[in-house]
């Protein structure tokens, strides 16, 4: 639990990930990989922090779920 006592959702995203594209996800509200099949990549992009390593590296941990992107 936070500070704040609310429970906030457990992150199942890439461990890999690189701390500016953690943390421009978990500002964006972005902390399940089920979440990304409602995005489109662009709009994962647009966000200050995400590249193209960062992106690689969800697509990945999507593709294993037998998830993708929105397109």
């Amino acid at each position: 639990m936070s500070k704040n006592n609310k429970i906030e959702p457990e992150s199942n995203l890439p461990t890999g990930l690189a701390s500016p594209a953690r943390r421009a996800l978990a500002s964006a509200g972005y902390l399940r990989l089920e979440q990304f099949s409602k995005l489109t990549e662009a709009e994962v992009l647009k966000l200050h922090g995400m590249g193209p390593k960062a992106m690689e590296q969800i697509r990945r941990a999507l593709a294993a779920k037998g998830q993708s992107f929105l397109k």
